[in-house]
This record gives C-alpha cells, sequence and structure tokens, in this order.
C-alpha cells in the first residue's frame, strides 16, 4: 500500500509522515499549493512558499519523495468564490471545511492517486475506525483541546476510506515531543491560522477583492424592542411547549429575528446661532444609530471587533445584518437579548450523514452532543426530523448562532455522525 502524505510543513503532518514512515510503510509526501495573492493578507508576502521551503526540508529528513501539486485554480473556485458569494448574502462560511471535502479530500486526493498513492494522510487530531463491513467511522481526536473532527464533518464515506489520521490519538505536547527527538525542521514551528491556505486576513480588505464598500447604518436594540417584539414573545411562548410542537411551530422557532420593523423617521431643526437646518432621526425606544459602518457583508452575527463605536459600559456585539438595507444591528453586553437562540434549521438539501446507516428518518428524534463552531464544547441537544429540515433544539440557549456556518452532531462515544450548514 502507498501513502501520500499531505505535507504542509507545520509539525502535525510532518510527524504524521514520520510515523507512517517508521511503521516501514511506502510513503512519499507531496505539498499543495492553494493560494498565489497577499491582498488583504495581514503578513503582505506568500507564506506557501516559506512552508514549501519547509516542507521539503523535512521530507527530506526523514527520508521519503517529495512532489508538489498546483491546486489555486481549484481552491479558487471551490473554495474562495464560494466565500465571496457567502459573504455577499450575509452568510459567513466556513472555508476550512470546504478546503477539505473539496480540496484535501478530493482535488489533492485526485492528484496523490495519479502518482500511485492508496490513501493520503494528513495531520489532523481525529480518529478513524473501520467497521468489518467497511464503514469508517471518524471520532473525535485524543487531545481534546486540538480536536479538528469538526473541520472533517462533510467528509463522505469514499474520501474517508481513502483517509488517513496517525496522530488522532496523540496529544499535541507528544507530536511537539517527537518531532523536537527527530530533529524535524518543523518542530518549533507555530501552528497556522486564519483561512485554510491563505492565513491570517484582513477579512473586510480579503472581501472587497470582489464586494464594494457601500455606508450603511449601525443600530444599537435596546431591550424593550423584546418587551413588545412580536415574533420575540412568540418564541418565549413556544419554548413552554418544546416537546410538541409541530413543523410550522419548529419553523417559527428556528427563524431569528431579523429586526426589520426599527425603523427611523428624520425630522429638520435648526441649530447655532446662524440656525443652520439640519436632519436628524427623530427618538425611538427600541434602538437608536450610533454610527456607520462600511458594509454589512463584512460583519458577522456575535462579532465584537471591528466596529469602532465607544460610549457603552460593555462591548457591542453584532445581532444582526441587514444586507438589502445594508444595516447592522448590535447589542451591548454578552447577556442582551438577541444573543441567544434555543433552535436551528439544516435544510433537507444541506443534511450530511457520514454514514448513511446512521441518518434519521422525517418523524424521528434523537438526542446528540452539537457544536455550532469549532472549539465550542459539545452542547446537549435534541434533534427533530422533519420534511421541511432538521431542527436541533439546545438543552441551553446558544450565542450567535450563525447561518453559512456548520452544525455537526456527535454520539456519546465521540463518533461525528453528521453536520448540516445552518
Amino acid at each position: 500500500m502507498k501513502i501520500c502524505v499531505g505535507l504542509s510543513g507545520g509539525v502535525d503532518s510532518s510527524v504524521a509522515a514520520l510515523l507512517l514512515k517508521r511503521q516501514g510503510l511506502d510513503v512519499f509526501a507531496m505539498f499543495m499549493q492553494n493560494w498565489h495573492d497577499t491582498e488583504g493578507t495581514l503578513h503582505g508576502e506568500c507564506e506557501w512558499e516559506e512552508d514549501r521551503f519547509i516542507a521539503e526540508m523535512v521530507a527530506r529528513k526523514i527520508g521519503i519523495p517529495f512532489y508538489f501539486v498546483d491546486l489555486s485554480d481549484e481552491y479558487r473556485k471551490r473554495v474562495v468564490d464560494y466565500m465571496f458569494d457567502e459573504y455577499s448574502k450575509g452568510r459567513t462560511p466556513n472555508p476550512d471545511v470546504l478546503c477539505n471535502r473539496e480540496i484535501k479530500f478530493d482535488a489533492f486526493l485526485q492528484a496523490a492517486r495519479r502518482l500511485g498513492a492508496d490513501m493520503v494522510a494528513t495531520g489532523h487530531y481525529c480518529r478513524k475506525q473501520t467497521l468489518p463491513d467497511g464503514t469508517c467511522r471518524i471520532l473525535a481526536g485524543s487531545d481534546p483541546g486540538k480536536d479538528q473532527s469538526y473541520f472533517l464533518c462533510q467528509l463522505d464515506q469514499e474520501q474517508l476510506s481513502r483517509a488517513m489520521f496517525p496522530i488522532g490519538d496523540m496529544m499535541k505536547s507528544e507530536v511537539r515531543t517527537i518531532a523536537r527527538e527527530a530533529d524535524l525542521p518543523s518542530a518549533d514551528k507555530k501552528d497556522s491560522q486564519g483561512i485554510c491556505f491563505v492565513g491570517k486576513v484582513d477579512l473586510p480588505v480579503f472581501l472587497q477583492q470582489k464586494i464594494s464598500p457601500s455606508q450603511g447604518d449601525v443600530v444599537e436594540v435596546f431591550d424593550a424592542y423584546y418587551d413588545s417584539c412580536a415574533h420575540y414573545l412568540r418564541c418565549k411562548e413556544l419554548l413552554g411547549r418544546v416537546h410538541s410542537l409541530d413543523d410550522d411551530e419548529l419553523m417559527e422557532l428556528s427563524t431569528p429575528l431579523d429586526y426589520s420593523d426599527i425603523r427611523f423617521e428624520t425630522e429638520t431643526y435648526r441649530s447655532g446661532k446662524h440656525h443652520t437646518l439640519k436632519t436628524r432621526y427623530r427618538p425611538n425606544p427600541y434602538g437608536r444609530v450610533i454610527g456607520t459602518h462600511d458594509g454589512a457583508q463584512f460583519y458577522t452575527i456575535g462579532q465584537r471587533k471591528g466596529l469602532a463605536i465607544g460610549g457603552h459600559d460593555q462591548p457591542l456585539f453584532v445581532l444582526a445584518t441587514d444586507i438589502r438595507r445594508n444595516i447592522i444591528f448590535v447589542g451591548e453586553g454578552e447577556g442582551h437579548k438577541g444573543m441567544s437562540r434555543h433552535c436551528l434549521r439544516v435544510a433537507p438539501q444541506e443534511i450530511h450523514w457520514i454514514r448513511p446507516d446512521a441518518r434519521m428518518n422525517i418523524g424521528e428524534e434523537r438526542r446528540y452532543k452539537v457544536r455550532i463552531r469549532y472549539r465550542q464544547p459539545l452542547q446537549d441537544a435534541v434533534l427533530k426530523m422533519r420534511a421541511n429540515g432538521l431542527f436541533i433544539l439546545f438543552d441551553k440557549p446558544q450565542r450567535s448562532i450563525t447561518p453559512g456556518q456548520f452544525a455537526v452532531w456527535y454520539a456519546e462515544d465521540g463518533e461525528m455522525l453528521g453536520s448540516g450548514v445552518i
């Protein structure tokens, strides 16, 4: 069996390659280049050049063949263009999940197989088990602080059958120790951050390659709004009988507030000794305009940084974005009423089961552990499969449920069973 290791220049993939080589397996390394541009990157340079140099040194140190493949066209079409499209619609995509599904375990896998590889190995912190019938299970990594199974939540059985995760049973500290003892060039290299294969970016600048800036209002939402918001009050009522909701009521409960009913009227007034005629917003008990922004598409629900608006005792958080009217709605403090929800929906076409035999039938309900973002502690929830989608009802309200992100569900033993776009 011939194994291709996706060697990134980082310590994790380096140790994965080393362990496979020590097992006496037929191993070769391949570095993939997925990005050329530097616009919007915080380093202002092509980090991939340094990564490739380190990866090649690691391969030489281990004593395995090294190859290079340029997948930048595929990456732009299948990951970056998807990002731009999602942001333009006011959703927040997860490019790392897409990169694994579309690039590492598709385009890269195909390139590796053309070189004779039977399997592709990566440095992901997750575990794989193959059942007697050939079905693959994927489980959380043994290091709870580094578990990366979330990023693999869209893989299918064909992709998993060709995948290997040599360090999934290890702790990060063990990986570092092995790398240092083997004197690998990547032993002390910092973990990569930011967008997969792009690096750390100034997101608004990066997105402005295709999304034009447009000034709009930032609206702070007051608590008084929720006391008279029909949808908010309706959701509170539905939560009182959450176990007996019909399909329409589940849809209601999963629908986020959009604040479209908060509107402002203007009035003219005279100011200064010259009685200059000016315009201002009339006071509104539900909110006020507190600033401006350069484009609602550049902000995401739950975002705290980048608003640059002072005058508050607690931080401001983005509650919602109105792309059509180019408005950002914000609330003060983590305990703001608009920050949390109990229920989300995954549309039928967006539901992905890693093991087809674990698929839920319409009308079925199950309890699983769920996370809605990477590194979020697993949350207890009930999944309800209905004809109009999969509804996830959390035992405790969840902060910043974000359209475009992935909800991922796990069994009690740590097996990741499925995922879906929120």
